[in-house]
């Protein structure tokens, strides 16, 4: 983090104006950039000069955005990208070889999970899972061949929390690489950096973004990590484009006030939620009735915005649920101004088998509420009536 508080950081981390004076960063919708001189051109692609040669490696406005988040998870250097799952697949891919290992809690996103269990065995790249409710499972794990220790905290969709500073320890003891995915906390909330984490990914498609227009992922952390993964996504092409840098750098300047006011809501209707008849459980960090609860109060600064709950009644009642739903949107986004309820076992999640899913804390009835920033009232009015239909 910045010797700037972090509203403060995120508003004024801005690149140079220029000789217009302008106080809005201009968008640079440019494909590449022109050089003096031969000698200039060679230089600049020898990295003997620091400058913007193709659009595909660097943009100003992905470099605006890439600073901002930088500064706010208090890392060295980061790496822009198209979406959060090219951020995630560029990363490991930049850092594995063939015969690498990875451990890796169970409770990933649908995504990454495909990843470590279809695509990564073509390369001969392996991964072993534990659960997120029992870190004391991790050691075993780990062999000779293992590189890459990851998780998310909290996680998707179960909001299950782990602590981060225990990961550090284990990382450091067997010289792995700790990544942590913090797309739903957002750096505003908890920075695993500060805990030891090595690298920290986002897709800022969600939170960062805000309002469901863009999307992007962000890596950031150690600076010759972080080197690797830029000199890899340099030559594979999945750069964030100007335009969506441009908008998330806009975006990261309200990030604080958004997600305050998404906390907040979200608290509230959480505490509300455990008393409906028709819930089993409700899950948010900032509960204590969470079995992570003093977990997420050392390490998050607020409980984020989602909630996971239990509907009585199974797969068929979270469907009936959904279908409900008559102001919340349906829809496989989160993080959006606009309340998103989901049911992950019909549709996030749904390329899982039964047991995979309920390995990874996914149950039939269990629904994802994003909750976004109307007014607190009206979205508790919509999802109380869906629960009593």
């Amino acid at each position: 983090m910045s010797d700037k508080n972090f509203e403060t950081t995120a508003i004024r981390t801005q690149l140079e104006r220029s000789h217009f004076q302008e106080h809005s960063i201009p968008m640079y919708v440019t494909s590449s950039f022109i050089f003096e001189d031969a000698e200039d051109m060679r230089a600049s692609f020898s990295e003997e000069k620091n400058r913007n040669i193709y659009s595909r490696f660097s943009n100003p406005n992905t470099t605006e955005f890439v600073e901002k988040v930088v500064a706010m998870e208090g890392a060295q250097d980061g790496y822009a990208f198209a979406t959060g799952m090219a951020a995630i697949y560029a990363s490991f891919a930049a850092l594995l070889s063939s015969g690498d290992h990875i451990v890796s809690a169970r409770s990933v996103f649908g995504s990454t999970h495909t990843l470590f269990t279809k695509y990564f065995p073509k390369w001969n790249i392996t991964t072993s899972y534990f659960d997120i409710n029992n870190p004391d499972e991790i050691e075993g794990l780990i062999t000779p061949s293992t590189k890459i220790l990851y998780a998310e905290s909290p996680t998707n969709p179960g909001v299950d929390i782990i602590d981060l500073e225990l990961l550090s320890k284990i990382a450091k003891k067997h010289n792995l690489i700790l990544i942590i995915d913090n797309c739903f906390a957002t750096p505003y909330i908890q920075q695993p950096i500060k805990y030891g984490a090595d690298l920290v990914v986002h897709s800022a498609t969600k939170l960062m973004d805000g309002q469901g227009r863009v999307m992007g992922g962000v890596v950031v952390g150690n600076s010759d990590l972080v080197r690797e993964i830029y000199l890899f996504s340099r030559n594979t092409g999945p750069a964030m484009s100007p335009f969506n840098a441009w908008t998330l750098s806009k975006s990261l300047e309200t990030l604080a006030v958004r997600v305050d006011r998404h906390c907040e809501n979200a608290v509230k209707i959480a505490e509300t939620l455990e008393n409906n008849e028709h819930i089993s459980t409700v899950k948010y960090p900032f509960l204590k009735s969470h079995p992570q609860y003093k977990i997420a109060k050392k390490q998050m600064k607020l409980g984020g915005n989602i909630i996971a709950i239990e509907v009585k009644g199974g797969i068929e009642a979270g469907r009936n649920f959904l279908n409900a739903i008559k102001m919340c949107s349906l829809s496989a986004n989160l993080g959006d101004t606009r309340t998103i309820v989901t049911h992950p076992a019909s549709t996030t999640h749904s390329k899982l088998s039964e047991e995979e899913r309920l390995a990874a804390g996914i149950t039939p009835g269990l629904v994802r509420i994003s909750v976004g920033l109307e007014n607190v009232k009206d979205i508790l009015q919509d999802i109380e009536q869906a629960l009593n239909h």
